[in-house]
């Protein structure tokens, strides 16, 4: 059985279990944990997350982040100076996060049944570079009544989360799972 599928299995497994009603923001994170080469693998399979969780009960809902960064940067006021000059980047990055908040608010307020609710996040790995995971799902999971999925690209290990095996990674309080594990 192929490492994704195993991530699936360990998934489904974790997702069935009842929730706790009383779990802070940070405890409704979910970190699915596959190495970076397999992002082709992952998204081919995404749907049996999302059986795995309607199985269990529970609504599905995806956000893809993949194309934001480009479709955000596009829209901006001065996009043509930033790609001349991409060291002014730096500057609205955090208008960046609060784009990415205020989408993702908009369509939590549009879910019928939130608190029930698994929202799934793709595509984190586009934010490297742009933005800390850490920031993003500290932004967002409070907006979460149910479970925040994130689909991380990277590694975990001694409590201690990799973006793309990139830098050094942080530590955070979400259930990691990994193909082999649910810690």
């Amino acid at each position: 059985m192929s490492r994704v599928k195993r991530l699936v299995k360990s998934y489904a497994q974790f997702i069935s279990i009842p929730w706790r009603d009383d779990a802070a923001a940070a405890q409704r994170v979910v970190f699915c944990v596959y190495h970076e080469t397999e992002e082709r693998a992952l998204r081919a399979t995404i749907d049996e997350f999302e059986l795995a969780s309607r199985q269990a009960g529970h609504d599905w809902h995806l956000h893809e982040l993949t194309d934001t960064f480009a479709e955000w940067l596009a829209s901006q006021r001065y996009a043509k100076s930033y790609f001349e000059k991409p060291s002014l980047l730096a500057t609205i990055y955090p208008r960046y996060l609060e784009h990415l908040a205020l989408d993702f608010e908009r369509r939590i307020s549009e879910m019928e049944s939130p608190h029930n609710s698994v929202i799934a996040i793709s595509g984190v790995g586009s934010l490297f570079g742009f933005l800390k995971v850490k920031d993003v799902v500290d932004r967002l999971a409070p907006m979460v009544s149910g479970r925040l999925v994130i689909f991380f690209p990277g590694s975990y290990e001694d409590n201690n989360y990799r973006l793309l095996d990139g830098y050094d990674g942080w530590n955070y309080l979400a259930v990691p799972i990994t193909a082999d594990k649910i810690y």
